[in-house]
């Protein structure tokens, strides 16, 4: 499926504003395929929703309460068949925005 020594760089995104996510992400495919690499995704994968409830006053209004989310959307992408401009590009043309955290590997099938 993948290249002849199955090797694929796996893309691993996550980021609380789910916008700059799918701009960045996007980047990163059109700079893959610029460099004649095949791409599959960016598959969204599930929000991970962190909530808090606080009190709003520790006194006489005790069952007053809020409540507060944090949610990290991620995002994955495999690229396949990358050749060496492939990863030079990468590594040398992405310029991240703040709040997007990136874990790139890189598999060896068979």
């Amino acid at each position: 499926m993948a290249g002849p020594t199955g090797e694929r760089i796996r893309i691993r995104m996550e980021g609380y504003d789910h916008e700059v996510l799918d701009r960045t992400a996007a980047e990163i495919v059109k700079t893959a395929r610029d460099n004649q690499a095949e791409v599959h995704g960016p598959i969204p994968l599930p929000t991970r929703i962190e909530r808090y409830t606080v009190l709003r006053s520790p006194h006489i209004d005790r069952k007053s309460r809020e409540q507060f989310e944090i949610r990290t959307h991620k995002r994955l992408i495999d690229i396949l068949k990358p050749n060496q401009k492939t990863i030079e590009a990468l590594n040398k043309g992405l310029n991240l925005p703040p709040g997007v955290d990136i874990k790139i590997r890189v598999i060896t099938g068979n």
